[in-house]
């Protein structure tokens, strides 16, 4: 069976790492990230594969648009870099990150810091501050 890499760079394959919280969530609608990192790399794959659906349902309900608009024909995400993640409490936390793509042979970084809240067991996105 051929590995596939995580885009999240993990390093681990896709099916063991960010695919396993997509289709766990496909199958119970529930979010299984066990922490903030986690979820965090998750909706950057789930950004990379284009799956809008796991994106608007770990977006948290106050701050949840009311849909997503598909990537661009040609944008292509090539890495995620975790700087720093913190947990400010046990249902709180903060990551920064950095996460690069290019489209029309641009490269682009985008750099936040993410804000998490863990509700019913569930780790959700908040918003973020641009760096």
């Amino acid at each position: 069976m051929k590995m596939s890499p995580c885009p999240c760079e993990s390093g681990r394959d896709y099916g063991d790492c960010c695919g396993a919280l997509h289709r766990a969530f496909d199958e119970s609608g529930r979010l299984l990230a066990g922490s903030a990192e986690t979820l965090m790399r998750s909706r950057y794959s789930a950004y990379a594969l284009n799956l809008q659906p796991y994106l608007i349902a770990s977006w948290h309900a106050s701050t949840r648009p009311a849909e997503l608009v598909p990537n661009e024909p040609g944008l292509k995400w090539l890495g995620l870099q975790i700087k720093q993640c913190t947990q400010q409490d046990a249902d709180h936390a903060s990551v920064e990150f950095v996460a690069r793509s290019k489209l029309g042979g641009r490269a682009f970084r985008l750099e936040e810091l993410s804000r998490f809240v863990r509700e019913d067991g569930q780790w959700f996105y908040v918003d973020g501050d641009m760096r």
